[in-house]
C-alpha cells in the first residue's frame, strides 16, 4: 500500500549522524578514501625544498597527468624518503592504491604515517590494507590509533573500512578485529555499537544482540544503542520485543524525540495506529514546527479513517514548500474517496515535485477514468510519455488498461503487442497481453505468454494462477489446471484471488463443499465481484439461494455493471423469474 511504503520512507532515525556520541565530542571533519587525484604542487613545496627534489617532484606530477603512474609513484616515493614532508608520501600511497599494488601502497603509508602518525586517512588505508592480508595484530594497532586520534569519527572510518572490504567477502575480519580491540578497550561503547552493526550485517543476529548489551553496559544512556537494540529486534520480526525497548526508553527519556519517532515506527509496522497517533500528538505538542511528525501523523489518521483529522494535519502543511506537494497529494486522495473528482483532480493538478509528480499524474489520470473520461485520460498520457521516461513500462501498463476499460481489447491487444516488439522478455508486458489475449479469445497467445514466463520463474504465482484459472474454461485440461492452480497455492496460501481460482476449480470437479470452503475465504479476504459471482454461483447449487441473492443483491449495488455479476444475473436469477 503506497502510504505504508511511504510511512517506511520517512524513518527519521540514522544509524549515524543523529543520536550523540557517547565519546569526545570533538569536531573532526569525515576523511574518505580517494584515489589519485592531479593537484598542483602547493607554493611552498616550490619554494622551500632542494632543487633537485623539486625537479623530481614536477617530473613525477606531469608523469601522473600523462598515466605514467609507475614513474610518477617512484618521483613521489623518492621525494618523501629525501623531504620531511607527509604529503609526498601521501601522494605516493594515492598512486599506488590507484595501481592497486598492495606492497608499494603499504610502503608509501609506513613512510606517511613516520612524518605524520595521527593522520586518520594514513591509519584507514594501513587498517585495510592490514586486514586485507590477514594481519590482524597490525590491523588492531591501526585501528586502536584511530579510536584514539578520533573517537568521534570512530564508528564513520569503521563503516568506511568494512564497505571497502565488503566486495571482498571480508566483513567477519572486520568483526573480529573488532573483538581484539572491545577485549583492550572494555569501555568502549562504540566498538561494541559499530560490532552490533557488522554483526547485523552478517546477519548474526545472536553477535549484534551481544554486542549491543555490552555497549548499553558501557554506556546506559546512548540513545543510539537503544534504538539500534530496537532496530535489530524490529528485523528479526519481533516487533513486541521493540516496542518494549523503546517504550521503556521513552518513559525514562521522555524529552528524546528520536526515540519517540522510532518507536512510532515500530508501532505502525505493527499496525498499531492508534498508539502511532498517540506518540506523534505527544511529538508534535512538544515541537509543534515538528513538519515529519504533522505528516506522519496524517498518514496514520488516514489508516485509521479518520479522514477528517488528516485533512487537518495535511491543511497544515500547505504553506511548508518541503511538505506542500505531498500533502496536496493527500488531500486529493481524502477529496477522491469522497466521490469529489472535481477537487481530487485540482489537488492532484497542485503537485509538481518529485517524488510524488509522477504519482500524482498518474492518480488523475486513473480518476477520469474511472469517471469514463477517457478521452481526457488519454490526452494526459500522451502529455506525460516525455517528461518521465523512466517510467515507460507503467505508462505502458496504464494506457492498454484505459483501452481495456473502454472494452477495446483489440486495440489493448495490439498496443502490447507494438511494446513487446520492444521489450520482448518483459513480464509485466506478457502477462498483461496474456490476460488481454483471453478477452479476445487468443488462448494460444495467453498460453505462450504465460508460460514464457514461467520458462523463466516458475515460481511465479500471477502467472501460475492465470494459467491454470483460463485452463478451466477447457473440460480436457482439469487436471493441468490442478497443477498450476496447487503450486500457486503452495507458493501464497492466503491470496484471495489463487483461493478463488483453487475453489472455483473444486466446483468444476464437482467437489462443492470444498469449492464453498475456498470461495468463501477468497471472499472475505477480497470481497470483488468475480469471487461474489463465483460464491453466488456455488452457494445457488447448494441450495442456498437467499444467501446466494443477498450476496448478489450487495454486490451488484455497488457494481451494476460487472460482467461477472451480470452473468450470473442471466444464468440464475432471471430464469428463476
Amino acid at each position: 500500500m503506497l502510504i505504508l511504503r511511504l510511512l517506511s520512507v520517512i524513518i527519521l532515525v540514522l544509524l549515524s549522524g543523529c543520536a550523540t556520541s557517547p565519546e569526545t565530542k570533538k569536531n573532526l571533519a569525515p576523511v574518505k578514501l580517494s584515489t589519485i587525484q592531479n593537484k598542483a604542487l602547493p607554493n611552498d613545496v616550490k619554494t622551500s625544498i632542494d632543487p633537485d627534489v623539486l625537479f623530481m617532484l614536477l617530473t613525477a606530477e606531469i608523469a601522473g597527468q600523462r598515466g605514467q603512474y609507475e614513474v610518477a609513484l617512484e618521483g613521489y616515493m623518492e621525494a618523501a624518503k629525501r623531504v620531511h614532508d607527509p604529503r609526498f608520501a601521501e601522494r605516493a600511497a594515492m598512486i599506488a592504491m590507484y595501481m592497486k599494488d598492495g606492497n608499494k601502497t603499504d610502503e608509501a603509508v609506513s613512510l606517511w604515517l613516520r612524518q605524520d602518525a595521527g593522520n586518520i586517512t594514513a591509519r584507514k588505508i594501513a587498517a585495510i590494507s592490514a586486514l586485507r592480508a590477514g594481519k590482524k595484530d597490525q590491523a588492531v594497532e591501526h585501528l586502536t590509533a584511530l579510536l584514539k586520534i578520533d573517537p568521534a569519527g570512530f564508528e564513520t572510518s569503521i563503516i568506511e573500512i568494512a564497505t571497502a572490504l565488503q566486495k571482498e567477502n571480508k566483513v567477519a575480519v572486520v568483526s573480529e578485529a573488532l573483538n581484539v580491540l572491545a577485549v583492550k578497550n572494555p569501555d568502549k561503547a562504540v566498538v561494541y555499537y559499530i560490532q552490533s552493526i557488522l554483526a547485523l550485517q552478517m546477519k548474526d543476529q545472536a553477535l549484534a544482540e551481544a554486542s549491543v548489551e555490552k555497549a548499553l553496559k558501557a554506556h546506559p544512556d546512548w540513545d543510539k544503542a537503544l534504538i539500534f537494540k530496537a532496530q535489530i529486534a524490529a528485523v528479526s520480526g519481533d516487533l513486541p520485543a521493540a516496542k518494549a525497548v523503546l517504550k521503556s526508553a521513552s518513559i525514562k527519556y521522555p524529552e528524546n524525540s528520536k526515540i519517540k519517532k522510532m518507536l512510532a515506527q515500530i508501532l505502525i509496522k505493527a499496525e498499531d495506529y492508534e498508539e502511532a497517533s498517540v506518540v506523534y500528538q505527544s511529538l508534535i505538542a512538544g515541537d509543534p514546527s515538528d513538519d515529519e511528525s504533522q505528516f506522519a501523523l496524517g498518514l496514520v489518521y488516514l489508516q485509521l479513517e479518520k479522514d477528517g483529522k488528516a485533512e487537518d494535519c495535511f491543511r497544515k502543511l500547505l504553506e511548508q514548500s518541503k511538505w506542500a506537494d505531498r500533502s496536496s497529494f493527500y488531500l486529493g486522495k481524502i477529496e477522491e474517496k469522497k466521490g469529489h473528482y472535481e477537487k481530487a483532480l485540482s489537488w492532484y493538478d497542485k503537485v509538481q515535485s518529485e517524488p510524488f509528480d509522477f504519482e500524482a499524474a498518474i492518480a488523475g489520470i486513473s480518476l477520469l477514468v474511472k469517471n469514463k473520461q477517457y478521452s481526457e485520460a488519454e490526452s494526459r498520457l500522451d502529455q506525460i510519455q516525455d517528461v518521465f521516461p523512466k517510467q515507460k513500462l507503467r505508462l505502458i501498463l496504464l494506457k492498454a488498461e484505459v483501452f481495456s476499460q473502454q472494452k477495446e481489447y483489440q486495440k489493448a491487444f495490439n498496443f502490447l503487442s507494438d511494446a513487446l516488439i520492444v521489450m520482448p522478455e518483459q513480464k509485466e508486458l506478457l502477462y498483461t497481453r496474456a490476460l488481454t489475449a483471453e478477452r479476445i479469445g487468443k488462448l494460444d497467445v495467453l498460453e505462450a505468454d504465460l508460460k514464457k514466463i514461467l520458462a523463466k520463474n516458475p515460481d511465479n504465482a500471477e502467472a501460475l494462477n492465470a494459467l491454470g484459472y483460463t485452463l478451466l474454461e477447457m473440460p480436457s485440461r482439469y487436471a493441468e489446471a490442478e497443477k498450476y492452480l496447487q503450486h500457486a497455492l503452495n507458493l501464497q496460501p492466503n491470496e484471495a484471488v489463487i483461493l478463488d481460482s483453487y475453489g472455483w476449480l473444486q466446483f468444476k470437479l464437482g467437489q462443492t463443499a470444498k469449492a464453498l470452503e475456498y470461495l468463501e475465504k477468497a471472499y472475505a479476504k477480497q470481497p470483488e465481484n468475480e469471487i461474489a459471482a463465483h460464491l453466488a454461483e456455488v452457494l445457488w447449487v447448494l441450495g442456498k439461494k437467499d444467501e446466494a441473492k443477498k450476496l448478489f443483491s450487495k454486490a451488484f449495488k455497488e457494481s451494476p455493471d460487472d460482467e461477472y455479476l451480470l452473468d450470473f444475473q442471466r444464468r440464475f436469477l432471471d430464469r428463476a423469474d
